[in-house]
């Protein structure tokens, strides 16, 4: 498959996330939209979604997926994957395991030309995940749903939001996600907002353990794996190799194969060409217009109903500031890190209120590793790959 480019992400984002309804019948512990079993009518219908789409594509971002709450719960999913399809765009989503998530829905988005379906699955075992789900049967829903994806010939992502509940699990989720014969593996680390602010929280020295045992999985797979915010495992990643642990051939070569690397046989949807973190790289629309910089950072710079998406994107305050390190604060803004890290806005905002404090869940104590060193490697990897936001994988439902 084609890799997708993008221009510059001060002109547009390599991935759109259209929060096409918060209607859903799970009951997510970690529910960054509270959802509930009901369509809101302020929802964006089917021609201002067409007219999102278009956009989207008029803009130059290759990626649009429709998340939810539950997109299924839209009768017009296949026409709108079918419009963006129309418009160049390269078309996910990403269903809930209910009852409508049929083997014939399923079909109907393939013949509606969808290029990637992603699903949820937060814990090896069906009684710690429907748990967490807040429904029975979604384990079994998600297998079964993975299974005809699968046999459709869909590629096919797993969603896993790693926090308390399942940090002891990597190594038997990633068994199990790679019997499942994924393109794609993000790992989301949980940002405490909505529902997910009861959720717990992980520390930063226990997110480097948990790093240290992906990038193991990371190295002896066939497919891609990411970690969503958590930028710092770039960070991580990079270190590694300038330390010391590069393998066969050059630092540089390593680091980007880690990060970027194609997935042979199993391609998916796309990687993003540089560094993606909320804002940079990334545009959140939910489902009345609001735009935002993530679904994990709910501060809107404008309605698509009021602006042009391309111009609250390219010329807000709250985009262009996102896109500037040297308004970082704390361990951040001094980290030699900071232009292809710059830690998760997301989580500095959900626990501090400020968008530009350090990451409290970041354990790196910045002048560890000379600047020149990174600057040493290839443009590529210093300024390229993806930092742990959105890098053309679905985001979290």
């Amino acid at each position: 498959m084609r890799r997708p480019t993008v221009p510059s992400f001060d002109v547009a984002p390599f991935l759109v996330i259209w929060e096409a309804t918060r209607a859903c019948a799970l009951a997510c512990s970690h529910c960054r939209a509270e959802a509930i079993d009901r369509r809101d009518p302020r929802e964006l219908d089917t021609e201002a979604g067409k007219d999102l789409l278009t956009q989207v594509a008029e803009m130059g971002t290759p990626i649009c997926v429709l998340t939810g709450g539950d997109p299924l719960q839209r009768e017009d999913l296949e026409e709108l994957i079918r419009h963006g399809v129309s418009k160049g765009l390269r078309m996910a989503t990403i269903p809930a395991a209910t009852e409508r998530l049929t083997r014939e829905r399923l079909e109907s988005l393939k013949d509606a030309g969808v290029a990637q379906i992603a699903f949820s699955l937060d814990a090896p075992t069906a009684s710690v995940h429907d748990d967490f789900r807040g429904v029975p049967g979604s384990f079994a829903r998600t297998m079964e749903g993975a299974r005809t994806v699968r046999e459709l010939g869909i590629p096919l992502q797993i969603n896993s939001v790693l926090g308390p509940w399942n940090r002891g699990d990597v190594e038997p989720m990633a068994a199990l996600v790679k019997e499942l014969g994924v393109s794609f593996w993000e790992v989301f680390v949980l940002v405490p907002v909505g529902r997910g602010k009861t959720a717990g929280e992980l520390g930063g020295g226990e997110l480097e353990g948990l790093f240290e045992q992906l990038y193991e999985v990371a190295n002896n797979v066939d497919f891609v794996v990411k970690v969503a915010e958590a930028p710092h495992y770039r960070r991580f990643v990079t270190v590694k190799q300038l330390t010391g642990d590069a393998g066969d051939g050059d630092a540089s070569a390593n680091i980007q194969r880690l990060l970027e690397r194609p997935t042979g046989p199993r391609q998916s949807i796309g990687h993003a060409p540089s560094a993606v973190n909320a804002g940079r790289g990334f545009c959140f629309v939910d489902h009345v217009g609001e735009v935002m910089p993530s679904g994990f950072l709910p501060v809107s710079a404008g309605n698509i109903r009021n602006e042009p998406l391309a111009a609250l994107y390219r010329d807000s305050e709250l985009f262009r500031s996102l896109r500037d390190p040297s308004k970082l604060e704390g361990r951040c803004g001094r980290c030699e890190f900071a232009a292809t890290c710059g830690g998760s806005r997301s989580r500095a905002f959900a626990l501090t209120g400020n968008i530009f404090a350090e990451d409290p869940w970041c354990a790196w104590k910045p002048g560890q590793i000379h600047p020149d060193r990174i600057a040493a490697l290839r443009p590529g990897v210093t300024t390229g790959g993806h930092p742990g936001g959105h890098p053309g994988a679905l985001g979290p439902a």
